[in-house]
């Protein structure tokens, strides 16, 4: 089985971090294939890095698709493209935010997502809503650390793990949800030192993916999800039309 962890910007660094994190819950006779655009935002911390990442991102899914991968991990907690991408597959695509808060559901009555930025925290209450999480998503908390620093700061890992704790007691709340893929790395950590399950969103999409590819099941492609109509596409896109 070959599965497909595209990293929607354009950063090798968290590339590197989320191949490791999903090669390590890879099962055997899975092999996975981390890539990042070769066009894009450095990172993703806005509504504007969002919609300049799906190009690329789309792009990494037709290479995807040449190769026969078999299903698809977006690895950036805004889930970008997410849904324009299943278009685009044959496989299943799970994005790690929508697998992560499945996942936390299954362990309590409710989780709080620990993100980046402030400005970042509506958009995951927005998924939280869009994936039916609204009533288990309990609180969305920022650290204040921009993304591309979250490797560079040696002080990150503690000042996220501080607030995952104080989110567990201001919340009431049964599990953390790390709020993006450059935390992947930190996930054992933090759940040993705050006591609670602690869910990569990197690890719970690409498990996902896998038993979704192992059961033979896909995106259903009938109506909304069908390969989208050819049509020519002009200046910097005109190589996305579908054939």
């Amino acid at each position: 089985m070959l599965l497909t962890v595209v990293n929607p910007n354009t950063s090798w660094e968290m590339t590197t971090v989320i191949s490791s994190a999903a090669t390590a819950v890879a099962g055997p006779g899975t092999t996975i294939r981390a890539v990042s655009p070769a066009m894009g935002p450095a990172s993703i911390e806005s509504h504007y890095d969002e919609a300049l990442a799906v190009p690329g991102l789309l792009a990494e899914i037709a290479a995807g698709e040449a190769l026969g991968s078999d299903g698809y991990v977006i690895a950036c907690f805004g889930d970008p493209g997410l849904q324009a991408a299943r278009e685009a597959a044959r496989g299943p695509v799970l994005g790690i935010a929508e697998a992560a808060m499945h996942a936390a559901s299954f362990l309590g009555r409710g989780f709080s997502v620990v993100t980046t930025l402030p400005r970042t925290r509506g958009r995951a209450w927005d998924l939280a809503e869009h994936y039916g999480m609204r009533r288990f998503c309990l609180g969305v908390h920022a650290c204040d650390i921009p993304v591309l620093e979250l490797d560079s700061d040696p002080y990150a890992i503690k000042t996220v793990t501080d607030i995952c704790r104080a989110a567990l007691r201001r919340d009431g709340s049964d599990a953390i949800v790390l709020g993006c893929a450059g935390m992947s790395a930190w996930c054992a950590q933090i759940g040993a030192d705050i006591g609670a399950p602690v869910v990569d969103g990197v690890s719970a999409a690409v498990l996902a993916v896998q038993s979704l590819v192992t059961m033979g099941l896909r995106t259903g492609d009938r109506e909304e999800f069908a390969a989208p109509p050819p049509k020519r596409y002009s200046g910097p896109l005109r190589d996305f039309g579908m054939a």
